[in-house]
């Protein structure tokens, strides 16, 4: 199981810079000009793990298959998107269709790059993408409206349970809030992701800044962070740039090349592992002389689960899953010492899956 992540922001703030690094192509046109990206790119890159390369050499893995995830390039949204100004009708329906939302967000100064407001406030250029969703979101839940309320008051139980998750968001939406504020029980969720708001969906704010401040941050980014812990949202610093010159780079060379500016990790990673934490996902394996491949589920996911998303059937006939955890098969050396060792444990329907968990299934064809 994978997810795609658009990746939105006002023009000239590094979207396509970032997605070209992210994804080591050139596909998006990163130009000096509003509306350069006209169709949404996607890209689909592999989630870093350093447990699979010792997962692989434990189980003699002919092959590794990372977990991957999508992120889809947006094109630059203005005021009035909501409108279809700037050919918002079609990036909002782009938008509709990613799992969560990247908000990039210039906070560096550069008098060669021109800026739609002609001026950098990134608290400003957030509150204008987050305006113009809200906005379509609005126009989508008042267009419902009526024909839910009929159908409600004609007896319909799906309908009345509707119109009152509808009835919610507006409020929220009217006074500037996003619907992913919404209360909700775990049985109106279903409901609720049916709505298909655009602002219902998890946020990450990701502060695009100059290569001297992409350890720490600097005073721009340090305004996006508290604003996104008041938007229920993620956050990451990334310097788009100094992606771009990484993603150019051999692998042999980019550790070396990141120790010279003092980070530890690309901005990638990061990106990645919040963008999990928002979704509620992690991850387990299977390890065997064929290949080791790392599969995405949500957590919380029962073994029954786990095991669909290798294939539905394995779901449908699910008997048992022969479960190791990671530091078990790490350290003792395998599947084979692990049973000797009684760390290999036979779970069966109920067993809820833990991130690192070395799994094999068993299953009626």
């Amino acid at each position: 199981m994978g997810f795609k992540m658009g990746i939105v922001g006002l023009p000239n703030v590094g979207k396509s810079t970032l997605f070209n690094a992210v994804t080591r192509t050139a596909a998006a046109a990163a130009a000096n000009f509003p509306f350069c990206t006209i169709e949404p790119n996607v890209g689909d890159v592999p989630v870093p793990d350093n447990r699979l390369q010792k997962l692989a050499a434990i189980g003699k893995s002919v092959n590794i298959l990372p977990a991957r995830m999508s992120f889809v390039d947006i094109a630059g949204l203005v005021k009035g998107a909501s409108k279809g100004e700037g050919l918002g009708n079609q990036f909002l329906a782009n938008i509709r269709e990613c799992d969560a939302i990247a908000y990039v967000l210039r906070c560096f100064e550069d008098g060669n790059i021109i800026h739609v407001a002609n001026k950098v406030d990134p608290l400003a250029d957030a509150e204008v993408v987050e305006t113009e969703l809200m906005l379509a979101d609005l126009e989508s839940l008042e267009k419902r409206y009526k024909g839910l309320e009929k159908k409600a008051q004609q007896g319909d139980k799906e309908a009345k349970l509707t119109l009152e998750l509808v009835e919610k968001a507006l409020v929220l939406l009217r006074e500037g809030k996003s619907a992913r504020f919404v209360k909700r029980l775990p049985e109106e969720e279903k409901a609720f992701q049916e709505l298909q708001l655009l602002t219902s969906k998890p946020a990450l704010y990701v502060c695009n800044v100059d290569e001297g401040s992409a350890e720490h941050g600097n005073a721009m980014s340090k305004l996006v962070e508290d604003y996104a812990h008041k938007h229920d949202a993620g956050v990451v610093i990334i310097s788009a740039e100094i992606e771009s010159q990484l993603a150019q780079l051999p692998d042999a060379d980019q550790a070396e090349y990141l120790e010279s500016l003092g980070l530890h990790e690309a901005g990638l990673n990061r990106l990645i592992r919040e963008a999990y934490a928002l979704l509620g996902l992690q991850t387990y394996f299977t390890v065997g002389p064929k290949e080791t491949r790392a599969w995405t589920i949500h957590k919380g996911d029962k073994a029954p689960a786990a095991a669909g998303v290798i294939h539905s059937d394995f779901e449908r006939g699910f008997i048992r899953a022969q479960t190791i955890a990671y530091d078990d098969y790490v350290t003792l050396g395998g599947e084979v010492p692990a049973k000797e060792a009684g760390k290999a444990r036979d779970e069966g329907k109920e067993y809820v899956v833990k991130d690192g968990d070395v799994m094999l299934f068993k299953f009626n064809t």
